[in-house]
């Protein structure tokens, strides 16, 4: 005896509701960064839309991306821990020191780094040669004070300099600036401002500057090339969208291999997001310069983890990079 049709429908209905279907992931991003060539991978993957494609390639509908541009890391963490954003990117200080405050509840972690390059410390006060000469006239425009990147860089040299319990001894002089004002600031001799501790290209801009001269090289203080900025979010955006995560560390990997093949053009790409004045050859220079790497794979980030953990900034610590990253990065080469 045939089974009726109903049977049969009804069998194939069970059979599809049985059946695995891929689970949905998030329809819309929301993702900041900030000012400066140490975003480029960034800057690429948004003008390419290649966190669109490696999403669509791994069986997701692409999704709708917001991209907002945010000053500080400060800025940034409270922007992620109110949900404003669902990935952040700020200097490798900022986003361990989440990570430290958010392990066992909403465990903040890295997506992925976006290079190592130098940064340099620059002042229009001839009288300053060494951290030592600073006095309480003079003023040191950074992106976050304290918190971010260059503050506790800053405070990495100060306590080479002068001990480790005087971390801080610099920290009274530091005001918080975006770099393009900071640079403002410091080329127009009218402010405040006598030193900046900046980023690439606003640094190399305002050392073309015959006034202006650097102080010291972030490389000098970590004793080599190390992680700039990375982008990170929560464990529950991770848990949630797993495949997106992973489609964005594709994508930069994409970002990285077509500035590293076609650095004109990055340039170019770089000059038109930013509305930047500088000549396209001057930014060609910086992208292709040897002690610049656009990279993936966190470099020498261990090293901040050990001093945040070391002053009492955090107060947890690991010896183990992969700890402050999510699993699709977990394959790479860091440290």
């Amino acid at each position: 005896m045939r089974p009726s049709l109903s049977l049969l429908a009804a069998a194939a209905t069970l059979l599809a509701l049985a059946a695995p279907t891929a689970q949905a992931e998030t329809e819309t991003l929301r993702i900041a960064q900030q000012f400066g060539i140490s975003y480029l991978p960034m800057i690429v993957a948004k003008q390419q839309k290649l966190i669109e494609a490696a999403v669509a390639e791994a069986g997701l509908p692409a999704p709708e991306i917001e991209w907002i541009q945010v000053s500080g890391g400060a800025a940034m963490n409270e922007a992620l821990l109110s949900g404003s954003l669902d990935v952040a990117a700020a200097g490798a200080p900022p986003a361990i020191t989440l990570w430290a405050k958010t392990r066992g509840s909403i465990d903040v972690k890295g997506i992925a780094a976006l290079g190592s390059m130098p940064i340099y410390l620059t002042t229009s006060n001839p009288q300053v040669k060494t951290l030592a000469d600073f006095t309480d006239q003079d003023r040191i425009a950074l992106p976050a004070v304290k918190v971010g990147f260059q503050a506790v860089l800053l405070q990495m040299a100060a306590a080479q300099a002068f001990g480790e319990d005087q971390a801080t001894k610099l920290d009274d002089l530091t005001v918080s600036m975006a770099h393009p004002d900071a640079t403002a600031a410091l080329l127009s001799g009218g402010s405040e401002v006598t030193a900046n501790f900046g980023a690439p290209p606003f640094q190399n801009q305002q050392l073309q500057d015959p006034k202006i001269h650097r102080v010291l090289s972030s490389f000098d203080v970590l004793g080599g090339p190390h992680t700039f900025n990375v982008i990170y979010a929560t464990g529950a955006f991770y848990a949630e969208n797993p495949k997106t995560v992973a489609a964005i560390v594709t994508a930069l990997d994409r970002a990285d291999q077509f500035i590293q093949a076609h650095p004109a053009e990055a340039a170019k790409l770089y000059i038109a997001a930013e509305s930047s004045k500088l000549p396209e050859p001057f930014v060609e220079a910086l992208i292709t310069a040897a002690d610049t790497r656009y990279t993936v794979a966190p470099e020498n980030i261990l090293k901040f983890v050990e001093f945040q953990h070391r002053i009492g900034q955090i107060k947890t610590t690991t010896s183990d990079w992969r700890d402050l990253f999510f699993p699709p990065l977990h394959d790479r080469q860091g440290s």
